[in-house]
């Protein structure tokens, strides 16, 4: 198995699900990884945010929410539940410490891969 996948494991990732998904392609599965990296919506999520475009936020972050949770990143996509169910009530105030997190755990995939 790939070192950066067993990485990903040892951060709390559920590599397994997502490669069951990806019928066991790993090649496939790093690929859609590192497009992650290029994703659009974290930036339009920190825009959006400090904008308080709320609406606009909320579909930034959802998207990344399905992204992450069929990549099987939990830790990236448990923090990206914590920002989507708030903005979802239409509440953006008070996000920017989750954002911030969410952009450091985004570093750390990078890192990773």
């Amino acid at each position: 198995m790939d070192k950066r996948i067993v990485a990903l494991q040892d951060w709390g990732c559920d590599t397994t699900g997502a490669l069951k998904r990806m019928l066991d392609d790993e090649e496939f599965y790093l690929e859609c990884l590192s497009s992650v990296e290029q994703d659009v919506n974290f930036a339009n999520l920190g825009a959006a945010l400090e904008q308080k475009k709320v609406e606009e936020a909320f579909d930034c972050a959802h998207a990344l929410k399905g992204v992450l949770g069929n990549l099987g990143l939990t830790p990236m996509y448990e923090k990206t539940c914590e920002l989507v169910e708030p903005l979802r009530k239409g509440e953006g105030a008070n996000l920017e410490g989750k954002y911030q997190e969410l952009m450091q755990m985004k570093s750390k995939l990078e890192h990773i891969l």
